[in-house]
């Protein structure tokens, strides 16, 4: 991520913050990103909050009921393909 090294910008009178925009643009931060704000040793961390927590297969696996047998790989594949297809028929 190639960014200018020095960048300033001003807080306003209400707390905010422009970033420069050679940064959002680096980051794909778009207008409505979500930032985590952290005060370290060194100055502010801002992240990017996540939409959802991140989760492990073993967190989540078996945790929705099916009374049939499981699919295969292949069959899963085919569903989706078969969705996809469905979906985008009229473009």
């Amino acid at each position: 991520m190639a960014m200018p090294e020095r960048l300033t910008t001003t807080v306003s009178t209400k707390g905010q913050v422009i970033l420069p925009k050679a940064i959002r643009q680096a980051l794909h931060w778009e207008a409505g990103t979500r930032l985590l704000v952290e005060s370290t040793q060194d100055g502010v961390l801002l992240k990017p909050v996540r939409a959802f927590a991140e989760t492990r297969p073993e967190d989540v696996f078996g945790c929705l009921e099916s009374d049939g047998a499981p699919k295969s790989l292949a069959q899963m594949e085919a569903g989706v393909l078969a969705e996809a297809k469905r979906r985008h028929a009229g473009d």
